[in-house]
């Protein structure tokens, strides 16, 4: 069998003319004939060309893989126990669920409080301001997509750099008016925003103070291919600093482009080509500057990757490191990079326990470390935890926050326009009856919560109910703290899944 997606995909909207009849190592249709319209990926190809390699769905939706991976979190199960009560004395009234910590606390030089072991990744796109509102109210982490500036219609450059770009103040004020001393909010630079000073220029006219550095993501290891519709334009991307193809001042590319001649431009992301010297030093400039917390972003590559990032990381004392692995994406990524590369994350973290184990037998001071890829619920994010502790502080929850901002503020719409739809009708009409956890917003801000974006209180709902899921299975191991959350509190399912836990059915 294959564990990739057919040649029809929701990336393009694409489909099989005969889906019960397909090649599974080719993911075309067993018999291709003559008077077929093309509806699968090589008929939009074949009109489309190289636009097809990234998904046409893109815009207001959220893609990520459709691979089928051979292992994953649901090959464990999680463990229980009966007696005992770590974190909490022997007294069944305090013994609760209730009772569950779940604060952490990471960074080096300036440590960050979270109200819960959970970041929401980067994410500039849809709903990000009750994404980033939410992440505030619920307390965690969340971090600002790379390449934000371009969102802002009045960005202005001199000589490469950015010197005009006020929108970044109003995505760092989407998590600020809402902070209560929990979490923060992380602007991402990639190499093209680290060399056109986006950093700088957040720290001093914004008042950012937390960069993520970003070396890959699960469903992006390269950086965006961006078409550019006209010369002028492409013209105009030269000159604010970006690497353009084929170069638009060349005047025989002018030529051709005036006789319909030449290819399409486009911006090409330049791949991070940093030293471990540079950004050692350029994250010290950035100290100097202001900058409070520094993190980097890092995908499943290749091992010796994994491990170098986090020496670098030790030795720059950055904050965490996050670790990306295949099966998320909500971005504009090529289709067959969703699909097809990566380690798959749980794989990716069963090689990071090892490094990270390694690495601690060296004595070295470790960066915290959180890990991402694909995860919606409770169980999967306790499942992560306990596979890699105690190495593991947080785990990010993207696509799926994302979703709750995007729902619960559909849902918002639908209640002004007196359209509540049936499914959730039976639980109310109002926001005061749907949205059950705005007491405990009050509890927290006051009256000011009842005027809340319902989006960002279904961030804030949504992480709710992670915790609350959380703390259950906390103490169904008699763990009250998620301190105490080890690798015994899960148990492998499959034989593939026991090779990844030490190859022991139970430690």
């Amino acid at each position: 069998m294959s564990y990739s997606p057919t040649l029809g995909s929701v990336f393009n909207r694409t489909k099989m003319r005969d889906p019960s009849h397909v090649c599974s190592f080719s993911g075309m249709c067993a018999m291709c004939t003559a008077d077929c319209i093309g509806s699968c990926e090589i008929g939009l190809s074949a009109v489309r060309g190289m636009e097809t390699v990234y998904p046409t769905t893109t815009g207001e939706n959220q893609i990520a893989s459709e691979k089928v991976y051979p292992v994953d979190y649901s090959h464990f199960n999680i463990n229980g126990r009966s007696f005992g009560a770590m974190g909490a004395s022997l007294d069944a009234d305090r013994a609760t669920i209730y009772h569950v910590g779940l604060e952490r606390e990471i960074g080096t030089l300036n440590p960050v409080k979270l109200a819960l072991p959970i970041i929401l990744p980067a994410l500039i796109k849809l709903n990000w301001p009750d994404y980033f509102g939410g992440a505030a109210m619920a307390g965690v982490n969340a971090v600002i997509g790379e390449g934000a500036v371009s969102k802002d219609p009045t960005l202005a450059y001199e000589n490469g750099k950015v010197v005009h770009a006020p929108k970044l103040r109003e995505m760092l004020d989407a998590f600020n008016k809402y902070d209560r001393g929990y979490g923060q909010i992380i602007l991402q630079a990639n190499y093209d925003d680290d060399a056109q000073g986006v950093p700088e220029y957040a720290i001093r006219e914004c008042g950012a103070k937390a960069i993520e550095f970003k070396f890959g993501q699960s469903a992006k290891g390269t950086q965006p291919a961006n078409l550019v519709p006209t010369l002028e334009e492409a013209l105009k991307k030269c000159e604010q600093g970006f690497l353009v193809l084929p170069d638009p001042r060349d005047p025989g590319v002018q030529e051709a482009y005036g006789r319909k001649a030449c290819p399409a431009f486009h911006v090409y992301g330049r791949l991070p080509i940093w030293s471990d010297d540079y950004l050692i030093g350029r994250i010290a400039q950035l100290r100097d500057m202001g900058m409070a917390n520094v993190y980097f972003k890092m995908a499943g590559f290749d091992p010796e990757d994994l491990e170098h990032i986090l020496r670098l990381a030790s030795k720059a004392q950055v904050d965490m490191v996050t670790f990306d692995g295949a099966g998320g994406g909500s971005g504009y990524s090529p289709c067959k990079m969703m699909n097809e590369w990566c380690l798959p994350t749980v794989v990716m973290e069963s090689i990071l326990y090892g490094i990270l184990d390694k690495l601690a037998a060296e004595g070295m001071e470790l960066p915290h470390v959180a890990i991402t890829g694909g995860f919606a619920t409770e169980d999967q994010v306790y499942k992560a935890l306990a596979l890699g502790a105690p190495y593991i502080s947080a785990v990010g929850l993207c696509r799926s926050s994302m979703a709750a901002a995007m729902s619960a503020k559909k849902i918002g719409d639908l209640i002004e326009a007196g359209k509540v739809p049936p499914e959730l009708a039976r639980f109310g009409t109002t926001k005061e009856e749907l949205f059950s956890d705005l007491p405990e917003l009050r509890g927290l801000y006051g009256s000011a919560a009842d005027g809340f974006s319902t989006g960002a209180v279904g961030v804030y709902s949504y992480l709710n109910r992670i915790a609350y899921g959380l703390r259950h299975f906390a103490a169904l191991n008699r763990k009250f703290d998620v301190k105490h959350i080890g690798r015994r509190d899960v148990f492998p399912l499959t034989r593939d899944a026991k090779e990844l836990l030490d190859g022991t059915w139970l430690r």
